[in-house]
Order: structure tokens, then sequence, then C-alpha cells
């Protein structure tokens, strides 16, 4: 009777292996697809996906690849650099970022139908890192890309960024605009003020092109981005569209953007801090300049004298360089900006008259 029982058990512990063993195979074979599957419905696309489809299909067109080659000619030489840029109007005008085009002697610009053509540049502002080059071909061309402004954005709206991160042309990205009133420094040496900060992705190939908002406007120019591996981690900067509106148009009359100062080099904002001064150092007043001649006091280092600090412009608060250069820049060569200083702790306005300082060293300092 034992034997029996202890066959059965063997038996049944048998069956469960074979069974354990044999399961892949069964059900390989009950449940393979060796058909194509059925596609299964779907729902209608969301009102976002739908609104980032309208915003690539709209503007995509018109974004293009700017490359910068090392020599003249035919062969153009190796590249120099490559960004992405954007059709500016029907005149074949192309914005992109300075960086992007200063260590080029050529270059060439390729549409987003594959077409590459030839390009001049017409005008440099490494002050705003922006740049225009003009194709050398007239019509057939995309659509220019609809201009927005930047001076009423808020910190949350949805962001779109179009270009050619790595060389992989058209590449959108989304995110939000996570940030404003954020300060750039440039390679002209000067900070453009109110920058734009994103956490749409942008990477090595996007500078220079569009960052939109939901409906497809342009609301600024990718320029930058904040990171130690030089790749996107979560912190972009573009510059904004009421700037770029405002020194395009003049790149394109004249080729350069007048840089308004009245004359002065400002003080290290670090020793600023340090001194617990809040505004803007007068260091050192140019000879001749509008600053002379309003009266202003640089520092005197004999006298252990801080000189007059800028503390306003107008009805606006001076906090840092940016502010003075921004409004002096709002204001434009030619005016008259009335300021208010601060020597030995007292307040006075002092009328100084805004003129074009150009492209003098240390840029960075001299407004």
């Amino acid at each position: 009777m034992q034997d029996r029982a202890t066959r059965v058990v063997m038996l049944v512990i048998a069956a469960l292996l074979a069974i354990f063993v044999l399961q892949p195979y069964v059900t390989g074979y009950l449940f393979s697809a060796r058909e194509p599957r059925p596609v299964a419905a779907r729902g209608d696309l969301s009102e976002y996906e739908q609104s980032t489809i309208r915003v690539f299909e709209t503007v995509a067109p018109s974004v293009v690849q700017v490359v910068a080659l090392s020599g003249r000619g035919p062969a153009g030489g190796q590249p120099a650099g490559s960004g992405t840029g954007f059709i500016w109007d029907a005149a074949g005008h192309v914005v992109t970022n300075h960086h992007v085009v200063e260590n080029g002697a050529s270059f060439v610009v390729r549409l987003a139908s594959g077409e590459v053509l030839p390009a001049d540049v017409v005008g440099r502002a490494p002050n705003y890192d922006l740049a225009v080059l003009r194709v050398q071909r007239q019509g057939g061309l995309p659509a220019p890309v609809a201009v927005g402004r930047s001076a009423d954005l808020k910190v949350g709206q949805t962001a779109y960024a179009i270009g050619n991160p790595f060389g992989l042309d058209q590449s959108l990205t989304t995110g939000i605009i996570s940030a404003l009133k954020r300060r750039l420094p440039t390679s002209g040496g000067r900070e453009v003020a109110d920058v734009i900060q994103t956490d749409a992705a942008i990477n090595p190939g996007n500078s220079g092109g569009p960052l939109l908002d939901s409906a497809g406007r342009l609301i600024g120019v990718n320029t930058a981005i904040f990171s130690p591996s030089g790749t996107n981690a979560g912190i972009g900067f573009a510059i904004p569209v009421d700037v770029v509106n405002r020194v395009v148009p003049e790149l394109i009359r004249s080729g350069r953007v007048p840089t308004p100062g009245i004359g002065i080099l400002a003080g290290d904002e670090t020793l600023a801090a340090q001194l617990g001064v809040n505004g803007v150092i007068v260091a050192e007043v140019v000879p001749g300049s509008p600053a002379e001649r309003a009266g202003l006091r640089g520092v005197d280092l004999r006298a252990g004298v801080i000189g007059d600090v800028i503390v306003g412009v107008g009805d606006d608060p001076v906090r840092h360089l940016s502010d003075l250069t921004d409004r002096l820049e709002r204001t434009g060569v030619g005016n008259t900006v009335s300021l208010t200083i601060l020597r030995n702790n007292q307040r006075q306005d002092v009328n100084v008259a805004v003129v074009d300082v150009g492209e003098q060293t240390p840029r960075s300092r001299r407004p």
C-alpha cells in the first residue's frame, strides 16, 4: 500500500515537472502572434498635443540650420561652427546668435526642405549675442516667424524650442518659462537684461533658434545653457523678443547697433556687494564724456572716497549694471536721462546725455 502511494506521489511530481518544463513551449505554440496584431483604436489627440503639433508644423519650415565655414570661395573650408536660425522677413534675412557666426569666414543656411543656400552676414551685435544673415536668393522662402512680446510673459507659460541640437535638424522640445528677468553676460562684454529662463531642452546646436509661445509666436532667441557638462540640465536662456525686435532692424539698416552710454567705468559688482552698496559705483569718469560734463565723480583712491553711486534712472531703481544699461538702451542715443546718485550719503538728481560709446574696452564695465 505504501509502495503504491509512493508511486502516485512520484507520478504527480513527474507530471508537475513536465508541465513546468513544457509550459513555455506550450504557451509559445498556443499564444504566439504569428500574424500582424490588430491596431487598437485610440481617441482624439489631447488639446495640448494638438496645440504642440500646430506650433511645430507652422513654425518648423521657417527654422534653418546656420553653418559657419573657415574659408571663402566654392569650397568654403571646414565647418567652424553651427547653430540654428529663423527667417525674419520676406527679404531673406535670418536671425541667429552672434556666437554662431563669430568664427566663420563664409556661411551657408540649410532650409527645412534640405536646400542649402549661401548667406552673408549683414550685421552683428555681440553685446546682445545676435547676428543677421541674408540668404543669396530672392523669393520662394518660408514665411517669417510671427513675432510676439516678452514684456507680458508669465512664469509657468508653455514654451517651445525648435532647433538643430547636435546637428539633429527640426527638433522640438517643450517646457515652461521657469523664470524671468535673468541677466546674461554676452561675448560682447555686456549683460542682456530681462533674459528668459526655460526648462525646455536646449543643447549645443539650438543656439539662435526660436523660443515660442503656445500661439507659435517668437518670444525669445535661444542663446545659452547653464550646465557644467555643456548639455541640457533644465536651465536654458533666451534673449527676449522685445530686445530682438529692437536690435534686428538696426542691424539690417546699418550693420551694427549703437552702444548707448554716458561715459563711465562702473565698479565691480562683487566689490559693491562687499561694501553694502546697492547700486552702480562710478569707478572712473571718461574725460570729455557726458558724465564728466554733468559733474559725476569717480573713485578717489588718494582720498579714499568711494565716488558717486547711481541708484536710479528716472523712476526706475538701479541695483545692477544691467539695470542701468537696459534703461540707457531703451532711452536711446541722443536723448537725456535723469540719474539719481548718492554722493556723501546724499541723494541728488543729475541730467546726463546718452551717447554711442561704441565697442570700447572694457565694455563690460562701460555704460
